[in-house]
């Protein structure tokens, strides 16, 4: 760490590569656990991704042929990706505010990281700075996050604060952390307004009421769940003027102590995530202004509206984005159309509402939420805008405060847990500890486990429908609205020990298994001078990265303890690149590309790469002239020693080792090869090879030195080679005579696979549509526990890498499908764009169901879904809902609702699916009718 922050070099003395690799280097190095007060650097990706293609532009030059070397920059060519000037983030700034030159630097409110920013660790900062210069400098801290605070997030976005002292009639606008005390808060209003500290009091003013005084100084702002752009009433205790005016000055320094806001950081590549997050931490503050009119009757969110009733074309108002909110308009609108919560909301629901339960939110989400659905359902066709709701929904889940996108499946989840507690009727939650089967029967267990649900859970989301199940004893067994129950099966791969539990859930999260993994052939070449070349077929996340792929290989081709595999894709017939950094992604690997990994010994001693480029002689197809040596052939990677003499006999003896396996069978010259590979290592061994060389044929090498000139290394084995030591590989050229390829099987060096070659039948299968049911099949399989997740087994009083079997037990009436389109990683989101083909009518799950005593049909329609277009971070959620008094389908884009045919419901859009019972012949039989 302290040997690389120190590389302070001039970039003007450096080739692009250099400063590639140093930039590396120092990311990696400062790749530690993140805690609450790091620094990292604000950075425009217009700039950065400048950069990027800058110092990468020679590894993806297809035109390097191995006669140039690219860490020089005076050998590129005049199409050459121009350095970049200072670094610029004026495309960043928001100059629209006040030009008071105290306020502070603003950036725009809609920032996306990734699309319009990336935040880069203070080392890697420092550096890039130094080299470049300009600015200006965003710095911004790491706080933390989460209900036990564990996990971090580089606050991009401090909050936004308006003071108002209505007395005064003035406002004044501030920027201050999260992790602020209120009493640094109160210090700042005193400061902006000229009060005393005694002389006033801070209140919450949210919705501009009262809500709560502010008055434990030792309390920080995310302490008190202040959310952005709310409001801070700043009451003066009495008429008493200013501080100037009773002529003395009581104000201490405003020294703010800033710790940063909570988001999951991944240092990953030198990059971090701020998922959520708020800006830095400098308290920053408008020029005060005249007050503007109290909040609009339109947006009170305890106003009452009319309920509109069957038949009369209600439910088809649109909601309207107030910047990044179709996650939440879909999600809500799904929701709402959900038949049993229009209903229970627009009736009284109010003594229901649980306001002493310690997991809700005091009645107020359900409340909002009761009243935004009553506004949907209510006569005529005019937008809503959700902002009480949403600021609301900010109050209690900060995570979804701010303008950026976000999941709408993780909201939907966060509303249904959080309307259940609201609503919960149970006042008093018994604890009751569950009992693991210990073989009883199935029955007996599930029912057991489903009664202690109930009696802690009681809810319009846990609620008695029309149809009933009785269990063993004759008893009644409420069927749940939206929570359904699995079996969980895990088994001790050790003691064959059995766990079966029954647990609730509310949705089901099916994984798209197809295209969650990646097939990749890549020619592995072996250090033993023993084994010829092979191709390699594994597979790998594909969204996974190059240390994945080396893992799988060094798996798969039993790599011994002291060996290494280097990575290089090979594009006309020479090295294009290597794949040093573990971190690069596969999706970076296209299927058409060429890739060849060596194994080779790992060396304590100081190394650069040997490359064996082949060349031969190509003839002229109507003609027998020669036009000259062409590369041909996969070039051949091993290592060589920078910390010992060199001479050209031992790079004789090296090669002659690498081709071996390559003699044909009887040639005089194999058996020479095959004793030296007894005493030749991966690298040179200076005491064995000079006094074999003399048994070894003389190869027609040519070493290219620092002046791209061509060394003959078949004369004057004794001459010691001259490395460079400005460049880490060493260039060697064979040259293949007709003569020399008469004496090997160079066919092995002539077939390199394509990472991925299609065939008529793959083509096919990879224009199929997947299956819901294969989805759902591919969650209910058997299947290990990651490392990360073993199971704790009571027998053999240790963890245990179990197996993991699901099956569904009960369903309930209406299901919940998220289709797990969005992969997460410390560093990185992706999506995968796989077409479902799933049900609209029929979706018949009785197969499905391991409760074989229950001989009612599972048989559902589908009623609305969620839309998501684009990629993650900049797309875009609509949703298709149909309104069942109408029989007919509608697109709901925010405030746009427009009708569709039920043909274009399902598309490769398609992320969560709401199902609701259909009502079978069983089920009117069971009920009498």
């Amino acid at each position: 760490m302290t040997e690389v922050s120190m590389c302070y070099i001039n970039s003007s003395e450096l080739s692009p590569d250099e400063e590639r690799i140093m930039i590396r280097d120092i990311a990696l190095s400062s790749q530690t656990t993140p805690k609450e007060g790091d620094t990292f650097f604000i950075i425009t990706q217009r700039w950065w991704q400048h950069w990027i293609e800058y110092v990468n532009q020679d590894q993806a030059n297809p035109s390097y042929d191995g006669s140039s070397f690219p860490e020089h920059s005076d050998l590129v060519s005049s199409s050459a990706i121009k350095r970049p000037a200072g670094i610029d983030n004026y495309d960043l700034i928001d100059n629209t505010g006040s030009e008071d030159s105290s306020t502070g630097i603003e950036i725009h409110d809609t920032l996306l990281e990734g699309r319009d920013y990336v935040l880069l660790p203070r080392e890697v900062w420092d550096q890039l700075f130094k080299w470049y210069g300009g600015g200006p400098t965003l710095e911004r801290k790491v706080i933390s996050s989460g209900l036990s605070q564990t996990e971090f997030a580089v606050e991009v976005y401090p909050l936004r604060l308006q003071l108002l002292v209505l007395t005064r009639n003035v406002r004044s606008t501030i920027r201050i952390s999260k992790k602020e005390t209120i009493g640094q808060l109160h210090k700042r209003a005193c400061e902006i307004f000229d009060l005393l500290l005694d002389q006033v009091r801070i209140w919450d003013y949210y919705g501009h009421r009262k809500h709560a005084l502010m008055n434990d100084m030792d309390k920080t702002l995310d302490d008190v769940n202040l959310q952005m752009d709310q409001d801070i009433l700043v009451e003066v205790v009495n008429n008493t003027s200013s501080a100037q005016e009773n002529g003395s000055v009581h104000r201490e320094a405003n020294s703010v102590l800033v710790e940063p806001t909570k988001s999951s950081v991944s240092t990953a590549g030198g990059l971090s995530t701020s998922k959520g997050a708020s800006r830095g931490n400098n308290v920053e503050y408008y020029s005060s202004q005249k007050l503007n009119s109290p909040v609009r009757d339109s947006e009170n969110p305890y106003g009452t509206l009319g309920v509109t009733t069957r038949g009369s074309f209600g439910g088809l108002i649109g909601l309207l984005n107030l910047g990044n909110t179709c996650f939440m308009n879909s999600a809500i609108q799904c929701l709402v159309h959900t038949p049993e919560f229009a209903r229970y909301f627009r009736e009284d629901y109010h003594q229901e509402i649980n306001f002493q339960n310690p997991l809700g939110m005091v009645g107020e989400l359900a409340l909002a939420f009761g009243e935004l659905l009553r506004k949907l359902w209510a006569p005529g066709r005019t937008p809503i805008a959700p902002r009480p709701f949403k600021a609301k929904l900010a109050r209690f889940a900060p995570q979804f405060s701010g303008h950026n996108q976000h999941d709408s499946q993780e909201l939907l989840a966060f509303l249904l847990d959080g309307l259940h507690e609201d609503l919960n009727r149970v006042k008093h939650k018994p604890y009751i500890k569950s009992r693991d089967a210990d073989g009883r029967p199935d029955e007996e267990v599930a029912d057991e486990y489903w009664a202690n649900h109930i009696s802690r859970n009681d809810s319009i989301i846990v609620d008695v429908c029309q149809v009933s199940q009785v269990n063993m004893s004759g008893d009644v067994i409420a069927l749940s609205f939206i929570n359904g129950q699995y079996k969980s099966t895990l088994v001790c791969p050790v003691c064959n020990k059995v766990s079966v539990t029954f647990d609730p859930f509310m949705y089901l999260s099916l994984p798209l298994q197809s295209t969650t993994n990646r097939t990749m052939t890549v020619t592995v070449f072996s250090c033993d001078s023993i084994t010829l070349p092979s191709p390699c077929t594994v597979t790998v996340p594909k969204q996974g990265r190059c240390r994945d792929l080396i893992q799988a290989l060094s798996n798969s081709c039993s790599l011994k303890h002291n060996e290494r595999i280097v990575l290089v894709e090979i594009r006309n017939h020479l090295i294009h690149r290597y794949f040093e950094d573990p971190l690069q992604l596969l999706s970076s690997i296209k299927d058409d590309d060429r890739l060849a990994a060596y194994k080779i010994t790992k060396m304590d001693k100081n190394t650069k790469y040997l490359q064996l480029i082949h060349r031969r002689r190509e003839q002229s197809s109507d003609s027998h002239t020669i036009s000259g040596w062409k590369p041909y052939g996969t070039p051949i990677v091993s290592l060589i020693s920078s910390d010992d003499k060199i001479t050209r006999g031992d790079i004789q003896v090296m090669v002659n080792r690498i081709l071996s396996p390559l003699l044909l069978k009887g040639d005089n010259a194999q058996q020479a090869a095959s004793a030296e590979t007894n005493v030749v290592s991966n690298s040179i061994n200076k005491d064995d090879t000079v006094s074999k060389a003399t048994h070894l044929p003389t190869l027609p090498l040519l070493l290219v030195d620092d002046n791209n000139a061509c060394i003959d290394l078949s004369m004057g084995e004794e001459k010691v080679v001259k490395l460079s030591p400005s460049s880490a590989r060493v260039l060697v050229y064979i040259d293949w005579s007709q003569k020399l390829l008469e004496k090997y099987d160079t066919r092995p060096l002539e077939t390199l696979p394509e990472v991925l070659k299609y065939g008529p039948v793959t083509k096919k299968a990879r224009t199929e549509p997947l299956s819901l049911y294969t989805c759902l099949e591919a969650f209910l399989r058997e299947e290990p526990l990651v490392p990360e997740d073993m199971w704790y087994c009571p027998k053999c009083k240790e963890r245990r890498q179990a197996s993991k079997k699901l099956d569904l037990w009960r369903l309930p009436e209406v299901l919940v499908i998220h289709l797990k389109r969005f992969s997460y990683s410390r560093s990185m989101k992706h999506k995968l764009e796989t077409f479902v083909n799933f049900p609209i009518h029929d979706f018949d799950l009785t197969n499905y169901i391991a409760n074989k005593n229950n001989s009612r049909r599972q048989v559902y329609e589908l009623y609305a879904l969620t839309n998501h277009y684009g990629s993650m971070g900049s797309g875009h959620y609509t949703a298709h809902i149909k309104l069942l008094d109408e029989n007919r389908w509608y697109n709901f884009d925010d405030s746009h609702i427009s009708l569709i045919s039920e043909d274009d419901v399902n598309t490769a859009a398609a992320y969560v699916l709401f199902y609701r019972r259909v009502k079978t012949d069983d089920d009117i039989v069971s009920n009498g009718v």
